[in-house]
């Protein structure tokens, strides 16, 4: 495989910040975000406060793909409120369809200018038992959170390379990937999400010689609709009981570690999964 060239610009350490900087000044620029992001299930709980932070840290632009934007409408033309001077844009996406992805990305392009930063949020659950998959459900679970992610990355990936200008890319893995659920069988959403940190670490292999960045997070229990209704409520207990924090995340608490993945900050992380489960994982 071929390796980064040390005198590549993409891939040498960045310029150190000016030295006449006040302290706060340093870190506002040390978690500064610049360029513009695609957002994949942007329009959900998840997708909506990662497109937040990232404006509020000084992106110039996000793209939300979404199968169905309108959902989330008030939440998009909120956003174009609080940040007037960004461009921010939707799509209608099925992350399944490799011609309408590559469609989008380079609408994206067209329209934002750039692709900086690509976020995959984008996802479904599955709690089957095992014996009871059928074979379509297990290729939507699969499509959706591993293809789906696969195909925007690559996608993005090629934008990228061909601007000459590197990236950050950060699939949305899970607790899942690491261990199995507990009470609830998920045999294909584990598998969809394992599969992403192996995705993950391929890519970060592959792609750091363009500049391109590529690492996942790996959320607990989050308290977002995929999580609700009363079907789950006896499960929402035993993932309570079983927390150190003994509580579910809240979407908000994602966006830090998104930050620092695609900020100055982050510039030399490549590879790593980051579990974000309030400590879940320790049981």
């Amino acid at each position: 495989m071929e390796l980064s060239d040390k005198s590549n610009p993409l891939t040498r350490p960045h310029t150190p910040l000016p030295s006449d900087l006040t302290p706060a000044e340093i870190a506002a620029k040390r978690f500064s975000v610049k360029g513009n992001a695609i957002v994949t299930g942007g329009c959900g709980n998840l997708g909506i406060e990662a497109a937040r932070a990232l404006l509020e840290h000084g992106a110039s632009g996000v793209s939300l793909f979404d199968v169905n934007p309108v959902q989330a409408q008030d939440l998009v033309d909120t956003l174009r409120s609080d940040f007037p001077s960004a461009k921010i844009i939707t799509k209608n996406v099925d992350v399944r369809d490799e011609q309408i992805v590559h469609h989008a990305v380079a609408e994206t392009a067209d329209e934002l200018g750039s692709i900086d930063i690509l976020l995959c949020f984008a996802g479904v659950v599955a709690c089957n038992h095992a014996l009871d998959v059928t074979l379509d459900q297990w290729k939507r679970t699969l499509d959706i959170n591993t293809t789906g992610s696969w195909l925007c990355a690559q996608a993005a990936a090629k934008q990228m390379v061909k601007q000459g200008t590197g990236g950050s890319i950060v699939f949305t893995a899970s607790i899942s990937a690491h261990s199995v659920n507990f009470p609830q069988p998920q045999v294909s959403y584990n598998v969809s999400k394992g599969a992403l940190l192996q995705l993950k670490s391929s890519l970060a292999a592959e792609w750091a010689r363009y500049g391109i960045r590529v690492n996942s997070i790996s959320p607990g229990y989050m308290d977002t609709v995929l999580n609700e209704g009363p079907e789950l409520e006896e499960a929402r207990h035993v993932w309570y009981s079983r927390n150190p924090m003994g509580r579910m995340g809240d979407a908000s608490e994602l966006t830090g570690v998104v930050i620092l993945l695609c900020s100055r900050a982050g510039r030399y992380i490549n590879g790593a999964d980051i579990l974000v489960d309030g400590g879940g994982s320790v049981f």
